[in-house]
């Protein structure tokens, strides 16, 4: 292999030899500073750069800047096309869409990282903390992070999901992940960081504040969201509702309240088939019990 040859070799972005993988494309260098060998590339994304973001607007959230940019394309998709004016941009894509590969399974470009479960049930992506249910507390995990999520999986299986913070040194807690810290230390309700903020619906947050003036209300509460975690927020809300409307507020109305709501309705009354109904019933005889009696029996 000659020197020119090694030269252009290139190494590629392992994730990105995923994607061209999926989606069976085959990825071509150009050189270094050689803009020519892109065609017109650069210009056109400088192009759609200024047609898109003209005038110059701001976004709270990656999420807005999507609905934005899907209303800019939109619009844009209305001019003339470049080489059949007579036809709209849309049109045209409309048409080679048809011709298309059709995209079976969409590709998961998340970027992959091994951490490991902090003490405090919590793993570090970009100078971030997100919690990771208490289970996991000291294990590895692979925390597979996109631009809109971080998701963490443990034994195979995702067991934590979080929005993605671009910011720094910022904490993100989901209080279910320390529920189980919470059946050891009660305590923790009311102190504990992952709970200060926790926005809960109104009746639940009315009906705890009254369960933690209570003898014994943190642990009784704990057992309410114990409870809440196995059949979900929503019996546990409308059963803070009913308790709240009949003014007696504590741990044992609302479970009761919530075991009615969750408790399995009761089976439709089957009808019999009038071919199955007896025409004739038995009569009872009680006196063929004292005949058995008479006979005796001899064991041998």
């Amino acid at each position: 292999m000659g020197q020119n040859s090694i030269a252009k070799l290139r190494l590629f972005n392992r994730r990105f030899m995923v994607l061209a993988n999926h989606y069976l494309f085959q990825p071509v260098a150009c050189a270094p500073a050689s803009g020519w060998e892109k065609g017109q590339v650069e210009n056109q994304v400088g192009n759609i750069r200024e047609w898109l973001f003209t005038p110059l607007a701001r976004f709270a959230s990656f999420a807005a800047l999507n609905a934005w940019l899907a209303m800019r394309c939109t619009e844009l998709a209305g001019r003339k096309h470049p080489v059949m004016p007579e036809r709209s941009i849309a049109a045209c894509f409309a048409e080679e869409q048809r011709a298309l590969r059709q995209i079976t399974a969409p590709f998961d470009g998340y970027v992959e990282h091994m951490a490991r479960v902090s003490s405090t049930c919590l793993v570090v992506l970009d100078r971030n903390r997100y919690s990771v249910p208490a289970a996991f507390a000291g294990r590895v995990v692979s925390v597979r992070s996109t631009a809109s999520d971080v998701r963490i999986v443990g034994d195979g299986l995702m067991i934590a999901q979080h929005g993605r913070c671009f910011g720094r040194d910022l904490l993100i807690c989901d209080p279910w992940h320390y529920l189980p810290i919470l059946e050891r230390k009660p305590g923790a309700l009311r102190n504990g960081l992952p709970f200060r903020e926790w926005q809960l619906p109104s009746p639940i947050q009315l009906v705890r504040d009254r369960i933690l003036k209570q003898p014994k209300g943190d642990r009784a509460f704990v057992e309410l969201l114990l409870m809440a975690r196995e059949f979900g927020l929503e019996p546990l809300q409308v059963a803070c509702e009913l308790v709240l409307d009949s003014q007696v507020v504590s741990a044992s109305v609302v479970m009761n309240e919530m075991r009615r709501l969750v408790a399995p309705m009761q089976p439709a009354l089957v009808t019999v088939s009038d071919m199955l109904t007896l025409h004739t019933e038995p009569m009872a005889d009680c006196a063929r019990y004292d005949r058995l009696r008479e006979v005796s029996h001899v064991v041998h």
